[in-house]
């Protein structure tokens, strides 16, 4: 499924995850969870002042939000993982998926958006039900290095805390997993070679996730699904 800022807008991402609490899957945030959420992050950010995006997944191939700017960009201290389970967007109940979040340790190169200050009370909220519809992620600011100088950025890293806190699975387990999942925001496979893709398109060849993408092609082929 391809989604955009206007199913975003309209409660894409909340039925999803009120389906996910129907199960018991999960519980979601209220809005005003969310609103508090996104108020803590920009308590000291000024009226007039633009405010930075930092995305690492699905939000460099798709980010559905209005931005003046986008650079390259490298946060240290946070590496790319896949470790928050995923058991309706990219899964289901009995195939979780799994979905990319910042884990500490290391480094990680994506995309920063510079998001316009007249326009954040239309777009942060768009980020916000997108990415805090539960307690997976935990919002965080966090230094990104672009050629133009370093910026300060928002980003979702995870919550190690949360009931969905994957770890460090074993490559099989990884591998199974993202080949096979799939759900109401699509295959785990196609959320892999999207973010695969456009890193190489930046020039960023990230070995970690091209060697997990090998052990899913792999296991494709041997399972007659060959991609």
């Amino acid at each position: 499924m391809t989604y955009g800022r206007d199913s975003i807008r309209d409660g894409l991402f909340e039925e999803i995850g009120r389906e996910a609490e129907r199960l018991g899957l999960m519980r979601i945030c209220t809005e005003e969870e969310r609103v508090e959420s996104r108020a803590q992050m920009l308590a000291e950010v000024k009226p007039d002042e633009d405010v930075w995006i930092f995305g690492y997944g699905s939000l460099m191939w798709n980010p559905a939000f209005n931005h003046a700017e986008r650079q390259s960009g490298l946060v240290r201290g946070w590496h790319r993982s896949f470790c928050l389970w995923t058991p309706i967007g990219r899964g289901t109940p009995d195939n979780p998926g799994l979905v990319l979040a910042l884990n500490r340790g290391g480094s990680c190169c994506g995309i920063a958006y510079r998001v316009a200050a007249e326009d954040r009370e239309t777009e942060l909220p768009l980020l916000w039900r997108r990415e805090m519809v539960a307690d997976g992620y935990t919002p965080r600011w966090v230094a990104v290095r672009c050629d133009a100088g370093t910026v300060r950025a928002i980003t979702w890293t995870i919550n190690r805390e949360g009931d969905r806190y994957a770890g460090k699975l074993p490559m099989e387990t990884l591998a199974r997993t993202l080949a096979t999942a799939s759900g109401r925001l699509g295959s785990c496979v196609d959320y892999l070679e999207n973010t695969v893709a456009h890193l190489d398109e930046l020039g960023i060849g990230e070995r970690p996730l091209h060697e997990i993408r090998e052990h899913v092609r792999a296991y494709l082929r041997t399972n007659g699904e060959g991609r």
